[in-house]
């Protein structure tokens, strides 16, 4: 396989390239443009045909760059030296046709969020032929690849929006393996996805790139999945290999102290005592609610999706209740409706006592400031161009409640509380780390004192030790403010050790209700089995 535009090797070339490594980096130096420090710093690694490695480490520490790299993705004016070949050629010094070529016949990615990544306006039968009839290859073999991530041909016409998340992912999938790629890179691939069908995606995956003889580089954050998917695993740090060996090396016999943190960070979050719940007022009642999508059928037989189908609960000052379930069990179409952001077709939301439903106008605007919400994706929903101070005072000046000058002093008060320096004030978003960002989110929250914080899946996006961190900061403010905390998340070891009491989902209506830890233990309702038995856990030591 070549992609230089040179004449194509003879056999005895194509033998030797064959038990050549996939992928070889050697003092691979990487610096983004207007930083004076490298995202890569002499950073060596290989990868043969078959192996499956897995790629880990805290956030920022390159990862997602290395991908960037081999791809030929990395950002106009960056500086980029050592070694970089995929399949004996260097993506770094392709013209554009070889690049494009490579990308696709070489190496094929699965990125973490697909409906970003999918075009809107065109079918997903239609994705599926452009890709192969821009490589040459039998644009009828579509519906072959769909069937093959189990997607049946009737859904050759719909549209990204028509999918759920686990789908549009098994489109991602099938759009990277369509050409049979030597190496697939997988960059955070079940992030947004619940454990169940995380599970399923990844052994999609890791099946077809083993029929095809393909490598795999996972990148996550999880090493529980990187355990148990993949044969290797490399711990980066800084831009660095801090550590390489098999899985079950790396997960039993951590050797580095970086490495030893992120295991204890993950052990922790497989499940940990329930803390006691308060004796407090109630300040959150929902009583029947009711959430449904209309689908089409006929003006007088419409369809409906029952997203959230009559759900009631109650919710008291300072205890974390949290919302699990499979993805398109209703989890945050619940906290959607609960900010106005859903239309509710029945029932009662009792906030401190006042039906939200009954309220308009200013007595809503200020009911609602007694809500708030954090949102998985900090840097999807905090402003790219305003700064962090801004981001933070901006909800007091929307709701009238204070000046500029005093609305930026209670700003930093807030961010200070949230574990941030004053040096960061002024910074974008994107100058900040994930878990930054994220406290920024949870900061601008915080400012106009709710009685009630939503977090939907607000740290399944962060590293196991930055997640410890965020989760151990919710409690202290929890503890300080007496804010309760509804915290929606796909995984029920991390609700578990976190939440007062948790909740099962399934269909839009509740199925189970008790002790996190009593649920992992002996789960009564199928999804909770299900959902129990789909987590992956750490090896456990001898």
């Amino acid at each position: 396989m070549v992609f230089s535009g040179e004449q194509n090797p003879n056999r005895g070339q194509q033998l030797a390239m064959k038990s050549a490594p996939v992928l070889q980096l050697e003092d691979l130096v990487v610096a983004y443009p207007g930083s004076a420090d490298p995202t890569l710093d002499g950073l060596t690694l290989s990868l043969q045909r078959g192996e499956r490695l897995a790629l880990v480490g805290p956030s920022g520490c390159g990862k997602s760059t290395v991908a960037r790299a081999v791809l030929g993705l990395l950002p106009e004016g960056s500086r980029s030296q050592g070694r970089l070949e995929l399949m004996g050629s260097d993506p770094r010094r392709l013209r554009r046709g070889a690049l494009n070529r490579l990308r696709g016949e070489a190496v094929g990615l699965v990125f973490q969020d697909p409906m970003t990544r999918l075009n809107p306006l065109i079918s997903i039968g239609d994705h599926l032929r452009d890709t192969l009839s821009a490589h040459g290859a039998q644009a009828a073999r579509a519906e072959e690849l769909l069937q093959r991530v189990g997607i049946g041909p009737e859904r050759m016409n719909s549209y990204p929006h028509q999918f759920s998340g686990g789908m549009r992912q098994r489109v991602a999938i099938a759009l990277a393996m369509a050409l049979q790629p030597p190496l697939v890179i997988a960059d955070e691939p079940t992030t947004s996805l619940d454990v169940a069908v995380a599970g399923q995606v990844m052994a999609e995956l890791t099946a077809l790139c083993q029929e095809a003889g393909s490598a795999l580089l996972l990148i996550t954050h999880d090493l529980a999945m990187a355990g148990r998917w993949c044969q290797r695993m490399a711990v980066m740090q800084d831009g660095r290999l801090l550590e390489e060996a098999s899985a079950s090396e790396v997960l039993l016999q951590p050797q580095q102290p970086l490495t030893q943190r992120l295991v204890a960070a993950a052990r922790q979050r497989e499940g940990g005592a329930t803390p006691q719940a308060p004796a407090t007022p109630v300040v959150l009642e929902l009583h029947q609610l009711r959430c449904w999508h209309r689908l089409g059928g006929w003006p007088w037989q419409p369809q409906w999706l029952r997203s959230v189908d009559g759900i009631s609960l109650r919710l008291h000052a300072g205890e974390t209740l949290g919302i699990v379930g499979p993805s398109g069990c209703g989890k945050s179409t619940l906290c959607r409706a609960l900010m106005g952001l859903n239309p509710v077709r029945g029932g009662e939301v009792m906030l401190q006592g006042r039906d939200l439903r009954r309220l308009q106008g200013q007595d809503l605007r200020q009911a609602r400031q007694r809500l708030q919400m954090v949102f998985q994706d900090p840097l999807a929903c905090l402003n790219p161009a305003m700064t962090v101070i801004d981001a933070v005072a901006d909800p007091l000046l929307i709701h009238g409640l204070a000046s500029q000058s005093q609305a930026r002093e209670q700003a930093r008060t807030v961010l200070a509380s949230v574990g941030l320096d004053a040096s960061l004030a002024q910074r974008l978003p994107r100058q900040l780390s994930g878990g930054q960002q994220q406290r920024v989110a949870i900061a601008r929250a915080l400012v106009l004192q709710p009685a009630v914080l939503l977090c939907d899946e607000s740290v399944s996006m962060l590293d196991a030790e930055v997640q410890a961190e965020v989760l151990q900061l919710l409690r202290q403010l929890q503890q300080q403010l007496g804010v309760a905390i509804l915290f929606v998340t796909h995984d029920l070891g991390v609700a578990s050790g976190f939440c007062h009491r948790v909740v099962v989902l399934d269909q839009g209506r509740i199925v189970e209700e008790g002790p996190g830890d009593v649920m992992l233990k002996a789960p009564a309702a199928a999804i909770t089995r299900e959902l129990v038995e789909a987590c992956p856990r750490l090896p456990q030591p001898r």
